[in-house]
């Protein structure tokens, strides 16, 4: 395979990525709607049997992680595609944040934190569970402004959009409700 072949292929990867992307903030979106924020530990030990609500917040904890480590990809393809070359996610975070993608390397770790949190923690406390998920609901909006400022980032800098439109305009949706809220 050619260099030129190689790039392209490279470019065809991250086009797959932020379409996943935004895919992926449409599908959490959707969760976040069926689930009454705020959750209360007192409505959540009401309501313990109620498979239809816990199969949402796995749901929510699921999808809220798979943004986070899709984005994480995302812009871990991307610094290499201009060039830069890192042996830890420090330095790709500290170019993100010098663009402005994110607002600091704190956040992300922040982001990080919870998304282990989300996929490892198996708390009883009804209380402690609401809290978390709440605190997930949260930082669910910036993970959609970062996932925003990354894919406009992808498309002005490097000139790459996602693969196809199919959740384009539901994600651009999403994201500039976040911006003026």
């Amino acid at each position: 395979m050619s260099a030129k072949d190689l790039l392209s292929a490279e470019k065809a990867y991250l086009a797959q990525l932020l379409e996943a992307i935004e895919r992926c903030v449409y599908f959490l979106d959707a969760t976040t709607k069926k689930l009454p924020f705020p959750l209360q530990g007192d409505e959540l030990e009401t309501h313990k049997k109620d498979v239809s609500l816990f199969e949402s917040l796995s749901s929510f904890n699921e999808r809220f992680s798979k943004l986070q480590d899709t984005l994480a990809s995302a812009m871990r393809h991307a610094y290499l595609l201009f060039g830069e070359k890192s042996e830890h996610f420090l330095k790709v975070l500290a170019f993100y944040e010098k663009y402005a993608v994110i607002e600091s390397i704190e956040t992300w770790q922040q982001l990080r934190t919870a998304r282990n949190l989300a996929a490892h923690d198996y708390e009883t406390s009804y209380y402690q569970i609401a809290e978390h998920f709440n605190t997930l609901r949260e930082l669910s909006n910036v993970l959609y402004q970062i996932s925003g400022k990354f894919t406009a980032f992808c498309n002005v800098e490097l000139g790459i959009k996602p693969t196809t439109a199919d959740f384009s305009n539901e994600f651009l949706q999403i994201v500039r409700s976040i911006e003026t809220a």
